[in-house]
C-alpha cells in the first residue's frame, strides 16, 4: 500500500478517464485545469507509469485503460457503502431466521408493512432447514414450522395452516372441475419428497373420507416451491399449505379445491434464547408476527 495516493488524486484519474480533456475534467471536479493536470503527473510519478496519451484530447494508455475500471469501481463501492451506512444510522439490526419458503412466500410480502410500523428495524433474513443454536454469530430469533418443541427456548405459537388442493384454472378447463374429493383419484397429482413435516395425500384423502390404493406418480419434487410451480403451470393439483398459496389464490392464478377444513398437524413458532424476547427490538417484531399470524388466519 506504500504506493496509494491520496484519494483526491486517484479522483482526478477516475474523471479524467471519462473527459476528453483536462479543462472538462476540471469543470466536474471545480478545480482549475492545472491542478488536475499537476495531480496526474503526480499520479504517474508515484507509479512509475504513463496513464494518459496527451495530445489535443486525452486518450488511456495500455495502463491506463487497466487500472481504469478499479478506481472507477472503487468509488463507486464507497458511494454505495456510505449511503447504506446512513441508512442504517440510528436503527437496531435483528437477524432472523426461518425457512425459504416461508420467507419467499409469506414473510417477504409483509416485510414493507413491518418497516412502516417500526422504521427503526433493520431486518436481516436468513434461510435454512436446519436446527439452529443461537451461537454468537447466528441469528438473533427464528420461526420454526414443527410441534413446538424447543427445550430450553422461549417458544410462541403463531398460527396453524389449513391444507387443501390447488390446481391452476388451465388445467380444470381441460379436466373440469372435481365435484367432490373422490374425483381426485382421476386427476394427475403433485407429490413432494420430504419428512413428516410435508402434506402427503394419503392423510388428505383419509380425513376427508376417501378410500384409496396405491397413488399412481411420474414426479416427486424436492421442494414446496416447485411442487406450487408445477401447479402454475398446470402439470397437475397440488397439495398446498394456506400460507404458501396466498398471493396465487388472491390473483386467481390457482383455485383453491373444496372448503374441506384440514389443519396442518404442524404450526409456526416463534422461537429465540430466554430472555432475548423481552429485548425491546425483538418485542416489537414479535408482537408484529403475532399480528400478522392472527390477520392470516381470518383468511384461512
Amino acid at each position: 500500500m506504500k504506493n496509494l495516493p491520496p484519494t483526491a488524486t486517484l479522483r482526478a484519474f477516475e474523471v479524467a478517464t471519462r473527459h476528453a480533456t483536462f479543462t472538462s475534467a476540471s469543470e466536474e471536479l471545480h478545480v482549475t485545469q492545472s491542478a488536475v493536470s499537476h495531480q496526474l503527473k503526480s499520479l504517474e510519478e508515484t507509479w512509475g507509469l504513463q496513464l494518459f496519451k496527451r495530445g489535443k484530447t486525452l486518450s488511456l494508455t495500455p495502463a491506463g485503460a487497466a487500472l481504469a475500471p478499479i478506481v472507477r469501481e472503487f468509488f463507486m463501492n464507497l458511494e454505495a457503502t456510505l449511503a447504506d451506512l446512513r441508512v442504517q444510522e440510528g436503527k437496531v439490526r435483528l437477524k432472523v431466521s426461518t425457512t425459504y419458503s416461508f420467507a419467499l412466500k409469506w414473510l417477504l410480502p409483509r416485510l414493507p408493512g413491518l418497516s412502516q410500523q417500526h422504521p427503526e428495524l433493520l431486518v436481516s433474513l436468513e434461510t435454512t432447514d436446519t436446527a439452529i443454536n443461537f451461537r454468537p454469530t447466528e441469528p438473533d430469533v427464528a420461526i420454526r414450522f414443527g410441534t413446538g418443541n424447543y427445550p430450553g427456548l422461549y417458544s410462541e405459537f403463531l398460527f396453524r395452516e389449513q391444507i387443501f388442493p390447488v390446481a391452476s384454472p388451465d388445467l380444470l378447463q381441460r379436466l373440469g372441475t372435481p365435484r367432490k374429493p373422490a374425483d381426485l383419484l382421476r386427476y394427475p397429482l403433485l407429490m413432494r419428497a420430504g419428512a413428516d413435516l410435508v402434506p402427503k395425500w394419503e392423510h388428505w384423502f383419509q380425513q376427508v373420507g376417501v378410500s384409496m390404493s396405491t397413488l399412481k406418480e411420474n414426479v416427486r419434487f424436492a421442494d414446496t416451491n416447485m411442487t406450487i410451480e408445477a401447479a402454475l403451470l398446470g402439470q397437475g393439483v397440488a397439495l398446498a399449505r394456506s400460507g404458501h398459496v396466498e398471493h396465487e389464490l388472491a390473483d386467481g392464478s390457482l383455485i383453491r379445491l373444496f372448503k374441506l377444513p384440514f389443519p396442518s398437524p404442524m404450526a409456526y413458532y416463534f422461537v429465540c434464547p430466554k430472555g432475548v424476547e423481552s429485548q425491546p427490538h425483538v418485542v416489537s417484531f414479535r408482537d408484529w408476527l403475532l399480528a400478522e399470524s392472527g390477520a392470516a388466519l381470518q383468511s384461512y
